[in-house]
């Protein structure tokens, strides 16, 4: 009983367990094996709860803001007066209202690392760099020719004597490097 009771929206576990025992109906039965008259029983103190002998700090709804009186809503009434609440909060301007419009914490709860919404903001993680192709901007191995380095009938580095077409590029690179790391180094200082 009181599991089938908490499907509808609006009644949860206490509500529907003060149900039961306002009107003496044992919790642990099914609800196929009500009688009609427990089932209209049931029926008309969820409508009016306030009507029975049911205590009115159970109810959803107190002191409704158009009314006045004590509610108990149901169903879609629910999300229609909640939407209806904020919707009247903006509109008079107040503080609770205008956390609403900004979509933030609205009763005081803390917002330092808590309640944050959108994507990550910092450095974007670095990918692959792509491979470049044969056929763009540099000549394909064996075009004109001319075989690729380390290609068969190409002489290898320092074969014969003769050091390969890369080797004196890398000394000057070496000694090039060194004078750009030591003004770096002097910056430092």
């Amino acid at each position: 009983m009181i599991v089938g009771l908490t499907q509808i929206r609006g009644v949860g576990y206490m509500f529907a367990n003060t149900i039961l025992n306002v009107l003496k109906i044992n919790p642990n039965q099914r609800i196929g094996n009500l009688s009609p008259e427990q089932v209209n029983s049931i029926e008309s103190i969820i409508k009016n709860p306030s009507a029975s002998n049911f205590p009115s700090w159970f109810l959803n709804r107190r002191k409704d803001v158009e009314t006045g009186e004590d509610k108990h809503l149901l169903t879609s009434d629910i999300a229609f007066t909640v939407r209806n609440d904020v919707e009247r909060e903006k509109t008079s301007g107040s503080w609770r209202g205008y956390r609403h419009m900004f979509g933030l914490k609205v009763r005081g709860q803390r917002t330092r690392c808590t309640g944050r919404k959108g994507g990550a903001v910092g450095v974007a993680k670095g990918g692959k760099v792509m491979p470049t192709r044969e056929g763009a901007g540099a000549p394909a191995a064996g075009a004109e020719g001319a075989p690729a380095a380390g290609a068969e009938g190409a002489p290898a580095a320092g074969a014969e004597g003769a050091p390969a077409a890369g080797a004196e590029g890398t000394a000057k690179t070496k000694e090039s490097s060194g004078k750009k790391e030591a003004p770096a180094a002097d910056k430092k200082k």
